[in-house]
């Protein structure tokens, strides 16, 4: 961990030290009066840092807390949550289970991989059946593949055009219409990152 610097080290140590001694993941806030730091702005640069690094993973956003990532989840591979729908929104459902896949195509990101179904996104070269791996994120730049959250219940696989006032969310397949959607109905849960295929 020598790319760390000093603060995110001691950071890092805190969390490992008090790991037991923690009811739930700590937020933001909670380091901050636990670190004595008082800008909490400084404190986030460094946790997107251990996040960059693999060592915490932040959790969703009404949680608004990060945990550790152990060196025994970074031996297995990555997160494989389920079944994505390329087609019509369908929930995607966590399932225990973990994919290797190559460091190059995590970029030191925090990653979970999912398998997509429908054909909704085939003119991106995304087809039923291939497995995308996911950046954690919970925003994006208008025309990212993102995974989408809509109305709190369903997830869907789709290009995202944000406008003032209105989200779109574009298949990549000429014979279906885009969605539409207030920016409150949707959740962006990550942002495409790499595909993988099987051929067998």
């Amino acid at each position: 961990m020598e790319n760390l610097t000093r603060r995110q080290q001691e950071i890092y140590d805190y969390l490992v030290e008090n790991a037991k001694l923690f009811d739930h993941p700590p937020t933001h806030d909670e380091l901050c009066r636990a670190l004595g730091l008082t800008s909490r702005g400084s404190l986030h640069k460094h946790i997107q840092a251990l996040v960059q690094a693999g060592l915490v993973e932040p959790l969703d956003r009404s949680r608004r807390g990060i945990r550790l990532v152990e060196q025994r989840d970074r031996e297995q591979g990555i997160p494989f949550l389920g079944t994505i729908a390329a087609g019509r929104p369908i929930e995607a459902v966590p399932q225990p289970e973990y994919m290797q896949v190559p460091d190059e195509l995590l970029g030191g990101k925090s990653c979970y991989v999912l398998k997509v179904r429908g054909d909704s996104m085939i003119e991106e070269g995304i087809l039923d059946g291939d497995f995308v791996v996911i950046e954690r994120r919970d925003s994006a730049d208008n025309r990212d593949i993102v995974v989408a959250l809509v109305n709190n219940e369903e997830a869907t696989l789709k290009r995202i055009e944000q406008k003032p006032g209105q989200v779109i969310l574009h298949p990549a397949n000429a014979g279906m219409q885009s969605m539409s959607y207030a920016p409150h109905q949707v959740q962006i849960q990550g942002v495409l990152r790499a595909l993988l295929r099987s051929y067998r």
